[in-house]
């Protein structure tokens, strides 16, 4: 690693992280802002419209880098990102904070994806494992640390940190990239997909407001969920027509065409379900179940990065080595099963080693996989597609992950609604329980309530969680069985920079 490399890399990195924590980052804070700035009707929004940005925005950053280079548009996301923390900093009310939310996706989308794809730009296929594989670490490692930091920022400086700390790590980056980063510069003439990215915009967020408010905020059977259903099925028909049609599609049909994209960003959705359904409720199981605060189910959480770090990054250096890289997803998805079906087994008895011993577990399986399928998607294109390419394998994973969040949530609220119906009327008449509103318990309130009581929910809790795991198994097999179709084509060893009229700036 050259000392210009090594200094664009790290600057890519930090941007990266930057995107993916701002994720959240907020996740802990949010009562605390509600509370300060009011407007708890409109929470949700600070969380949903960074996501719904940001997703939207990486098809448009890929197809814009791959036409007219991505040094200028990385500098701009960086920007634009900035802008919306500095919105967000000094937020008077809800709607500014959501606003601020909004321009850091629209920003953030295109941090996470310029940042893949600009290595690909100045490191081949071959060499670009090691890279990707610190990527996946650190993409993994924002997932858990955002929820702690924002607590922390919470319970200290205060939240309006979170959007603070990003000011001075960003200006770092714009100079790094401003003053290392050396790209090739495309003379195209750009014929925007206007209908491509306008049914696109509606269908992605039609699909991320139905997995954010579906069993939660409003019933599944809801006028408003079923419209945003029928929504996100008509504009994503559309979305396909739209680029069936388009001369300059986002988003290419004949993508779909090749076998390694279709595989690889498949199972990437997969894991991206299995990763990000598991972070949204572990932690709550966390609390109820072990009686740790916040901070300290966070703090457990670390084991999954720990794992996810352990695998992530010597799979990233072996496959650069050796050029061999089909068994790590094939590994991954057994791995992954085999955590999956552990933390299935987990009781209200089992040791808290024991319990961080299977997250790790579950983290060792993601880390194993997930960087090494965008690097199987990378190297099925030439590197004049490979931002619409790595963009396309990322939108598909970030819908994945909305959609993990959903599923497992409306498996577990179901049976833990049921659960605690049953068990509490099962008990009997139980001094201390009047006034007890199951819809509004903490961890803390739990903690307090009389030991039969506790351990009714406690144990619901626990029987709620348990089987869902169980229940993503088979997808997890169905990637397994994808993943083994995987053709291991050689990792390009050189940079095919073959577009007319390229010169480096």
């Amino acid at each position: 690693m050259t000392s210009s490399i090594l200094m664009v890399f790290v600057g890519l990195v930090v941007t990266m992280f930057l995107s993916s924590l701002d994720q959240t980052v907020f996740s802990t804070a949010l009562p605390t802002i509600v509370g300060e700035l009011g407007g708890v009707d409109h929470m949700l929004w600070v969380t949903t419209g960074y996501l719904v940005a940001a997703t939207i925005m990486m098809p448009i950053y890929g197809k814009l880098g791959d036409t007219i280079g991505r040094k200028g548009l990385f500098l701009g996301a960086l920007g634009v990102f900035l802008v919306g923390s500095v919105i967000g900093g000094l937020a008077p009310d809800m709607l500014w904070l959501i606003v601020a939310r909004v321009v850091q996706g629209i920003g953030g989308g295109g941090l996470m994806i310029l940042a893949q794809a600009i290595i690909a730009d100045i490191v081949p296929v071959r060499d670009r494992g090691k890279y990707m594989g610190i990527m996946g670490a650190v993409f993994g490692l924002s997932s858990v640390v955002g929820p702690l930091l924002g607590g922390w920022f919470t319970e200290g400086i205060g939240w309006r940190w979170a959007f603070w700390i990003n000011v001075p790590i960003g200006i770092l980056a714009i100079v790094i990239a401003a003053i290392a980063l050396k790209l090739p510069k495309h003379e195209s003439t750009v014929r925007f997909d206007v209908w491509g990215t306008l049914t696109m915009a509606v269908a992605v967020t039609s699909i991320i407001l139905v997995a954010s408010w579906g069993g939660g905020e409003h019933d599944w059977d809801s006028p408003l969920i079923v419209g945003l259903i029928v929504s996100a099925v008509v504009f994503s028909a559309l979305f396909v027509l739209a680029e069936w049609r388009a001369q300059e599609p986002l988003i290419p049909l004949r993508v779909f065409k090749n076998r390694n994209f279709v595989l690889s960003t498949a199972a990437g959705l997969f894991i991206g379900v299995a990763m990000f359904g598991t972070i949204a409720y572990l932690p709550t199981y966390l609390q109820m179940v072990t009686g740790v605060n916040a901070t300290g189910s966070g703090l457990m959480m670390i084991s999954m990065v720990v794992g996810l770090m352990g695998t992530a990054l010597p799979t990233g250096f072996l496959a650069s080595k050796t050029g061999r890289y089909k068994w790590m997803p094939i590994a991954s998805m057994i791995v992954l099963a085999i955590g999956m079906w552990l933390l299935s087994t987990l009781t209200v008895e089992t040791p808290i080693w024991v319990l961080l011993g299977y997250i790790f577990i579950m983290g060792a399986g993601i880390g194993l996989g997930m960087q090494i399928l965008v690097l199987v998607v990378q190297n099925a294109f030439p590197d004049s597609e490979v931002g619409m390419a790595t963009a396309s394998n990322n939108f598909f994973r970030e819908i994945g992950a909305s959609l993990g969040g959903a599923i497992v949530g409306a498996l577990f609220t179901a049976r833990l609604t049921d659960l605690l119906a049953e068990r509490m009327s099962d008990l009997g008449p139980v001094p201390g329980e009047a006034g007890l509103d199951m819809n509004s318990l903490t961890p803390a309130a739990v903690n307090a309530l009389p030991d039969a009581i506790h351990d009714v929910i406690v144990g619901a809790y626990n029987d709620a969680l348990t089987p869902v795991f169980l229940s993503l198994i088979p997808m997890v097999a169905a990637g397994l069985v994808l993943v083994l179709f995987i053709k291991e084509t050689p990792l390009r060893a050189s940079i095919e920079h073959d577009e007319p009229g390229e010169q480096a700036r």
